[in-house]
């Protein structure tokens, strides 16, 4: 690697704005995918899907995955819900196709989303759309304290693990999914930095490795791009 260069993969794709604005300070990313998703598109997930829409409901989305999924089959017109949801790209997408007044609540990470549900006395029944490789914790802490959820999958993630040969200084993970699919094909010398958009994420790498993990602040790609550019910056 050329001296002063740091190079850095991301298991993801990433905007073309991030990367040029990583490439003005020194550091090339190489955006290469290891999981991609796919919209489930069954009878009974489409019917789910529209009964839901078509009544009051109280929802849960803790993926843009999910949101974008539902909201292709929206008619003109927007369902009557109140959407608990994290992070601030699925944040976004909710605003984007519900409208900012349908935010009952958002949190940072699942368990929080469901301590506020809780602390908030939700007691209807609950819809949570979802993928099909979710993480227990929400639903569980939810169920515990005896809230009704009505999953509803719309969604699969697909691995699609690639062997790496070039060496990186540090590599950004934004699912447990992605972190699977590379540790699947792929080991990394102690000394790479593996960057994570979450504790959920850190802790499946830490079951791949005991590299140094750096954990970003805020939800969604480009904050944890700016976490990394921050972290080479300081350690020039």
């Amino acid at each position: 690697m050329q001296q002063n260069k740091v190079n850095i993969l991301c298991t993801n794709l990433l905007e073309d704005q991030l990367v040029g604005m990583a490439k003005k300070v020194g550091i090339d990313i190489d955006p290469l995918p290891f999981i991609e998703t796919s919209r489930l598109e069954s009878k009974t997930v489409l019917l789910a899907i529209k009964n839901s829409l078509a009544q009051s409901a109280t929802v849960i989305f803790t993926s843009v995955n999910a949101v974008e999924a539902v909201a292709v089959h929206m008619q003109k017109e927007k369902p009557d819900w109140k959407i608990y949801c994290i992070g601030i790209v699925t944040n976004k997408a909710v605003k984007k196709y519900f409208g900012e007044h349908a935010i009952a609540g958002t949190a940072t990470n699942a368990s929080e989303l469901a301590g506020l549900i809780i602390a908030e006395g939700v007691s209807c029944k609950v819809s949570f759309f979802c993928g099909d490789q979710r993480r227990d914790a929400l639903p569980n802490i939810l169920r515990k304290n005896g809230i009704r959820l009505h999953e509803i999958t719309v969604y699969q993630t697909i691995a699609t693990p690639q062997k790496i040969d070039k060496p990186y200084h540090g590599i950004l993970f934004f699912s447990p999914s992605a972190v699977d699919s590379f540790f699947s094909l792929n080991s990394i010398p102690i000394s790479t930095i593996l960057f994570a958009i979450g504790n959920t994420t850190a802790n499946e790498i830490k079951k791949h490795t005991h590299n140094c993990i750096i954990v970003g602040v805020e939800h969604g790609k480009e904050m944890l791009v700016k976490r990394m550019m921050e972290y080479y910056q300081q350690v020039k």
